[in-house]
C-alpha cells in the first residue's frame, strides 16, 4: 500500500482484522466486511487491542474479556453511555436494535464489580415478549424465565469465564431476574440494569427506580419503537423522558441508526421504518 501514513495504517488494521476473522471462522462473509468497515467509519477500532502487546489503550476502553479481548465503546452513542455512566447515578439509554445498549451496559457493570466499586450486579428484564405470557411456555419457572433473560447471559459469558460466572450466579453476586422480582427490595451497593425497558409499564418503572439504594448505579435500556405492551398500556420508558428530564444525576443518552454495529441491513431496516412512520404521521 502507498499513500498517507494514517490512511495506510487504517487499511492495514482493516485487512488484519479481516484476516484474523477468516482464520477464526474458516471463511469471510460480506457481513464481516460490512461490520469492520462500519466500525472504522463510526470511530471504533477495527482491530481489537491485544492486552499482552498494547500498552496504550484509548479512553474508550472498558475492560478485557476472560479471553483477553478488549471491549471498547465503538460508536459515538456507546461512548456517550460510558461518559454518562461515569458522571450520573442513573442513565437511560434509548435507541434501536443493534446499537450495543445492553452489551455496553453489562460491560460497565462487570467493570464496576471487578474494580470493587459495587458488591453485586443485578440485571432485570420485563417478562413481556410478542404477546406471549409465562404460563403458556413449557417447563418450570426457571425454564419459563430463561428465554427472556438469555441476551443478558450471552453478554456475561463473553466477559466472565464460565466457572467464575457460575460462582457469581450461585452466590448471587450476579443476579438475573424478571423485573417483577424487584418489588419490595432495596438495592444497595449494586450496579443495576433494566433491559428492554420499553416493555415496563409506568408503575413498573416507578417501582424499579425507587428500589435503588445507597452506593448504587443504574442503567435503563430500551427501544421505544418496539413496545410489546398491550395497546392501552403506555410504556414507562416513553413517559419517563418527560418526568425525570431535569433531575440532576439522571442522564438520557439517545442512540440512532449510526450506532448500529450489526449487519448493514439492520441500519437500512431501521431507516426504512422511520421513513414509513414519518409518512404515516404526515
Amino acid at each position: 500500500m502507498s499513500g498517507p501514513e494514517k490512511d495506510s495504517d487504517e487499511l492495514v488494521e482493516i485487512f488484519s482484522e479481516l484476516e484474523s476473522m477468516a482464520q477464526k471462522n474458516g471463511n469471510l462473509t460480506a457481513q464481516d466486511v460490512d461490520t469492520v468497515l462500519a466500525l472504522k467509519q463510526s470511530g471504533g477500532d477495527a482491530k481489537k487491542p491485544n492486552p499482552l502487546r498494547d500498552t496504550n489503550i484509548s479512553g474508550d476502553f472498558i475492560l478485557h474479556t476472560h479471553t483477553g479481548d478488549a471491549i471498547t465503546a465503538k460508536t459515538p452513542g456507546q461512548k456517550r453511555i460510558v461518559k454518562a455512566s461515569a458522571t450520573n447515578d442513573i442513565v437511560f439509554t434509548i435507541g434501536p436494535a443493534g446499537t450495543g445498549k445492553t452489551y455496553t451496559s453489562v460491560a460497565l457493570a462487570v467493570k464496576a464489580l471487578k474494580e470493587r466499586k459495587v458488591k453485586k450486579i443485578i440485571l432485570a428484564r420485563p417478562a413481556v415478549e410478542a404477546g406471549e405470557t409465562l404460563g403458556f411456555l413449557p417447563g418450570d419457572l426457571r425454564e419459563k424465565i430463561d428465554p427472556y433473560l438469555r441476551p443478558l447471559y450471552d453478554a456475561l459469558e463473553d466477559m466472565i469465564e464460565y466457572d467464575r460466572l457460575e460462582l457469581h450466579l450461585t452466590k448471587n453476586t450476579i443476579e438475573i431476574a424478571p423485573l417483577a422480582y424487584m418489588r419490595g427490595r432495596t438495592l444497595n451497593n449494586a450496579f443495576v440494569i433494566l433491559d428492554e425497558a420499553q416493555n415496563a409499564t409506568n408503575m413498573q418503572m416507578k417501582m424499579f427506580l425507587t428500589r435503588i439504594g445507597f452506593n448504587s448505579r443504574a442503567i435503563i435500556t430500551g427501544d421505544i419503537t418496539q413496545t410489546d405492551l398491550p395497546r392501552k398500556q403506555q410504556s414507562g420508558l416513553i413517559s419517563i423522558q418527560n418526568i425525570l428530564q431535569d433531575i440532576e444525576g439522571i442522564s438520557f443518552v439517545y442512540l440512532d441508526e449510526e450506532d448500529v454495529v450489526r449487519h448493514r441491513l439492520v441500519r437500512e431496516i431501521i431507516e426504512a421504518y422511520d421513513r414509513h412512520e414519518s409518512k404515516n404521521q404526515k
